[in-house]
């Protein structure tokens, strides 16, 4: 049975289809999603008091708190990574730690270790600075591979093993990694299977001429500091909120497609990608692309995902997972053109 819905205007929605129209109410589910996402105008207005330009940052930062994902920005230094998860935890009154990645940098130094107590005649653990809402990994592709599997369990599993005890992390957890794309001596390339726990890899631009000249102001009278706005048993309600957003059966069939072409381009007329890339994403790339979707359109103070959602943040989810071939480097062929040809051959539901 098909499925259509109808948009008559702006927050007023209705679903055309027998089975699910008696279980999801299109115009109910809006208003309430337009009430409950209110606090997102207030908390990017606190980010946006230390945050000058960087809009496409901060709202990735909120679709990756909003959808329980990881993100690894990637940009030239000073461009205010670290200054954007400080602030965004302060405006949620969460605890905040940072990691400085280097060569030389152990497991225990991020997950903590086990150290002898005299008194007790006893080993007792240490906790290590991973043990924190938001967790800023500086550099991360600095650190060797061991880091690298000691940060992978809390990442994928949300906990941390010292010795023989299994610690929980408190939650929301969120790792924010930062790579410097200019200088590449001394640096691990990250492994796939750890990459591809990214939710989202954002790409840092330079500011604009007039927002640098208020970055200057700023730097020099100082920069105001943000309110606490929420907290973060109000995130983990947000974030039950944001899987309520209605998907259509036809937007989940755009993502399945669309994640399929960067496997089997031949199939979308796109015969010319397949010596291009070596591998696509997996289906993690369908899943985080459908959450990324909910949380943007959440964003937008809408209770219904549509194909402009699932376009504006495709960039960010498939530009880390797509594996391009030496023919694809030696034509000079990134992956934001790959995504790019792929938005416009895959049909729009």
């Amino acid at each position: 049975m098909e499925e259509e819905i109808n948009v008559n205007k702006p927050g007023e929605v209705t679903a055309n289809t027998e089975s699910q129209s008696s279980n999801v109410d299109i115009k109910a589910l809006n208003e309430k999603i337009q009430k409950e996402s209110a606090f997102v105008d207030m908390l990017t207005l606190e980010m946006e008091k230390v945050i000058i330009g960087q809009k496409h940052m901060t709202e990735r930062l909120l679709i990756g708190v909003l959808s329980n994902g990881h993100i690894l920005l990637e940009g030239v230094p000073g461009l205010a990574k670290t200054l954007a998860i400080n602030t965004l935890a302060k405006t949620i009154d969460a605890k905040f730690s940072r990691v400085q990645f280097t060569p030389d940098l152990l497991p225990a130094d991020v997950i903590g270790t086990m150290i002898y107590n005299q008194k007790q005649e006893a080993f007792t653990v240490k906790k290590g600075p991973i043990f924190a809402n938001f967790v800023l990994a500086d550099e991360i592709n600095r650190a060797p591979a061991k880091v690298q599997s000691a940060l992978l369990e809390a990442m994928q599993e949300r906990q941390i093993t010292i010795g023989e005890e299994t610690f929980k992390l408190d939650e929301p957890f969120l790792v924010l990694a930062t790579q410097n794309p200019v200088e590449q001596e001394g640096t691990y390339p990250l492994p796939e299977a750890q990459v591809d726990r990214f939710m989202l890899k954002v790409v840092l631009d330079y500011p604009k001429k007039e927002e640098e000249k208020i970055i200057i102001r700023n730097s020099i009278k100082g920069f105001p500091a943000p309110n606490c706005v929420l907290h973060p048993k109000d995130i983990l309600k947000a974030r039950e909120v944001v899987k309520e957003v209605y998907m259509d059966e036809k937007i989940e069939q755009y993502i399945v497609d669309i994640v399929d072409a960067t496997r089997n381009p031949e199939n979308y007329n796109l015969s010319n990608y397949k010596n291009l890339i070596t591998f696509g994403g997996s289906p993690r790339a369908s899943i985080n692309l459908a959450l990324a979707s909910k949380a943007y359109a959440f964003i937008k103070r809408r209770g219904y995902v549509i194909p402009e959602d699932v376009r504006a943040i495709c960039h960010d989810v498939l530009r880390h997972r797509i594996g391009l071939s030496y023919e694809a480097e030696a034509e000079n062929i990134n992956t934001e053109e790959i995504i790019n040809g792929i938005l416009n051959n895959v049909e729009i539901p």
